[in-house]
């Protein structure tokens, strides 16, 4: 399997979104496989999530991207948790993924 392609973007329980700059990033920040229920990579392609507290690891769970589910968790993460402010309303992937907010910059 490939791959994922950073920035990655995680979701945990309580629908609060991370976006870490790229996999071994993301496996030594993220501490409890339990907490994590979504994810996905710069390309929108679905990620699962297997191990152990602090030790953790990231794996893409197929090819075909999900841009829609992503999009839809961004938007939910923003009106649960950034009341304030709107999703980015880029047309492109590329353009989306970019202007999210990155945690450990």
């Amino acid at each position: 399997m490939p791959t994922p392609t950073a920035p990655l973007i995680l979701f945990d329980d309580d629908h609060y979104m991370y976006v870490l700059r790229d996999q071994a990033y993301a496996e030594a920040w993220w501490e409890e496989p339990g907490e994590f229920t979504h994810g996905f990579d710069a390309l929108a392609r679905p990620l699962s999530m297997t191990g152990v507290p602090h030790a953790v690891h990231l794996t893409l769970t197929g090819e075909a991207p999900n841009e829609a589910e992503l999009r839809r968790l961004v938007a939910h993460h923003y009106d649960r948790h950034l009341r304030r402010q709107t999703p980015p309303e880029a047309s492109t992937l590329a353009e989306f993924v970019a202007a999210l907010p990155r945690e450990g910059r």
